[in-house]
């Protein structure tokens, strides 16, 4: 969702070929999860490779934040995490063969479990695209 380079030629040119793609860590290494917030990113220790990734910095921050509140809410009238529903968004498209989702623990895990099942509708994914694009994401 944040990292969209692939978008424009790649997955057209694998869906075209019937090339698998696996998308690695959707959540974005947590930030899209619903758990994160400014003040989380401002405790990471020191040697957390995070604290010098774009998207847990500003300005990126503030915007991605924003944009999990609307992950949140799309979520909520579900009764699923941000996180599944980020991950939803990933699958949605019909070149992503699979997500790798993680945890780090058996709750996570378990939180993200309805991610096998849950879709999105395509008004609620138009939803999110209008909010990464007046976003600039």
């Amino acid at each position: 969702m944040l990292r969209r380079a692939i978008e424009a030629e790649v997955l057209p040119f694998c869906q075209a070929n019937n090339i698998g793609v696996i998308n690695y860590s959707p959540m974005v290494s947590g930030l899209l999860t619903g758990a994160m917030t400014a003040e989380r990113v401002a405790a990471f220790p020191a040697d957390d490779w995070r604290r010098k990734a774009a998207e847990f910095n500003e300005p990126k921050l503030t915007r991605n934040l924003r944009l999990v509140e609307l992950l949140r809410a799309i979520g909520s009238e579900h009764g699923v995490s941000a996180g599944v529903v980020a991950v939803a968004w990933t699958l949605h498209n019909p070149a992503i063969t699979a997500a790798i989702v993680g945890g780090r623990s058996a709750a996570q895990v378990d939180g993200l479990a309805p991610a096998l099942e849950f879709r999105l509708t395509e008004p609620e994914f138009q939803r999110i695209q209008q909010s990464l694009a007046d976003n600039g994401a």
